[in-house]
């Protein structure tokens, strides 16, 4: 049996399949180790000379800053990025690239059919405030009717609160008003109340002009401040809802109307070789066969960027990458932070030294479809096929980008583990069995067979299987703890 994995045949690092000793003889190639080595981590396999490059994945993932042994422990204390702060690029795709056809047999999942076509895999009721002012009054809301008679045959009331509403100005008042109106389109809501106070910036009247596409027997508003007792107007028109929400059956729907968003977080040195790999298998598939999948977290590809490029399904969508990439650099730089300010602590101990490191494995998640759109944050999805959306790579933010673009699932690998849900279902999907062994409670699929040599493809089938079964009503173990959060982007000034 290998202590290591090898990535790639030209990669000069390979990655710890256990906790070794210095001393130890590696198996099967026979060298010495120069260090200890923590599961996970990078052991140089050559010499490295000072400057030179350290390679897995097939690809850069920085220089060392001092010559480094065959046999010794490679992480950030001797390794360091080489991403520039800026850097032009060139179109050039990979020949062959065309549009995902449904070459595969067609696959069904049971979902909810809306009125304007989109399909939800939940019949959910929110509560989506415009203004933080009245979390409190929306979460009382979604308490008191959840736990009403009101709410049988519901899948779930939830309230969606957040911090913003006021005291913004310019893309963060827009952002959050594009990033509501999205979650109030999610076709997994069945009804949504929105909440207003009724003297904040993001104005009723203005609000409901991003969602008047919005089936209006399924969306409805309330003003604070125009009623007596706010909860219980509230309560009257969530009963209205649901009552609406109750004539919507499951029914057998093609897979062109799924949209599934590929997140990951809390990574460790497997995510890129087990669970991203796996997430990537899937949505390869599901794009095959008509669906939407949304790869996010834009700082989290540099270093990764050109591979995302060169499958860019034409000029237009190579030209969109480059801007989405050149304008997320531009705003770390205008900060005053580099771009390279990842990767997180729990990443590092998990064995991932640089963002080049982390990105390889993070971009694992969109498989090798083509690149077929690009939206900016608080857009929504347009096309089949593989979209990139434009997001940091922070969780909730990220995850509520991907709701409000329409995604009905999320799929978000972790190394280290994360109780973390969204606001639709949540596929954790660890990239090491020991995780999965520790956290059942919060990890619903195990990636970790495959870095003990499990047939991939059997994994994948298994997968597919089991992101179908969600789709048709099975609960995330965030769904059965009843973990849900959103969170939006912030960039300039608090009145």
């Amino acid at each position: 049996m290998k202590d290591f994995i090898k990535i790639d045949n030209s990669d000069n690092v390979v990655v710890a399949l256990n906790n070794f000793k210095k001393g130890t003889i590696l198996q099967p190639v026979g060298i010495e180790l120069k260090d200890d080595i923590p599961f996970g981590h990078k052991i140089a396999i050559t010499d490295i000379p000072k400057g030179g490059y350290v390679i897995k994945y097939g690809h850069r993932i920085g220089k060392v800053e001092r010559p480094v042994s065959i046999g010794e422990l490679v992480n950030e204390t001797n390794l360091k990025t080489a991403i520039p702060q800026t850097g032009a690029y060139e179109y050039s795709p990979l020949p062959g690239l065309h549009a995902n056809a449904e070459s595969s047999p067609q696959i069904c999942f049971n979902g909810y059919l809306r009125k304007n076509g989109d399909a939800g895999v939940r019949n959910e009721l929110w509560i989506v405030p415009l203004v933080s002012c009245v979390n409190c009054v929306a979460s009382e809301l979604a308490k008191r009717f959840g736990n009403s008679e009101y709410a049988a045959g519901l899948d779930g009331v939830f309230s969606l609160t957040h911090p913003y509403g006021c005291s913004q100005l310019g893309c963060d008042h827009e952002n959050t008003r594009k990033i509501l109106a999205g979650l109030c389109k999610n076709p997994n809501a069945g009804g949504v109340l929105v909440l207003g106070l009724g003297c904040e910036n993001n104005k009723m009247d203005k609000f409901k002009e991003l969602v008047d596409t919005c089936d209006a027997s399924r969306i409805r508003f309330l003003e604070a401040q125009s009623h007596s007792d706010e909860l219980a107007s509230g309560f009257e028109i969530l009963k209205e809802l649901a009552a609406n929400m109750r004539s919507d059956k499951r029914r057998a729907l093609p897979l062109s109307k799924l949209r599934v968003g590929l997140k990951c977080g809390g990574s460790d040195a497997f995510s890129g070789i087990s669970a991203n790999v796996l997430i990537g298998r899937f949505a390869d598939m599901a794009i095959r066969r008509g669906a939407s999948c949304a790869l996010c977290e834009v700082p989290e590809m540099f270093g990764a960027e050109t591979l995302l490029m060169e499958r860019a399904i034409s000029r237009e969508v190579f030209d969109k990458i480059v801007d989405m990439i050149n304008s997320f650099k531009s705003y770390f730089v205008n900060s005053g932070m580099p771009v390279y300010e990842n990767p997180s602590p729990g990443n590092k101990a998990g064995g991932i030294s640089t963002l080049e490191e982390k990105s390889l494995g993070c971009v694992q998640k969109g498989g090798k479809s083509p690149v077929m759109d690009v939206i900016r944050y608080a857009e929504r999805i347009k096309s089949s096929g593989l979209t990139l959306l434009e997001s940091p790579g922070n969780d909730p933010v990220a995850t509520a980008a991907l709701a409000a673009a329409g995604c009905q699932i999320i799929l978000f690998s972790t190394g280290r583990g994360t109780p973390f849900a969204s606001a639709v279902p949540t596929v954790k999907i660890s990239s090491n069995t020991p995780l999965f062994e520790k956290k059942q409670s919060w990890i619903d699929f195990d990636a970790g067979p495959i870095v003990g040599g499990k047939n991939i493809d059997d994994i994948s089938e298994e997968f597919f299987k089991f992101v179908i079964d969600v789709a048709n009503g099975k609960k995330t173990k965030a769904e059965l703890n009843g973990y849900r959060e959103i969170a939006i982007f912030k960039n300039g000034v608090t009145l």
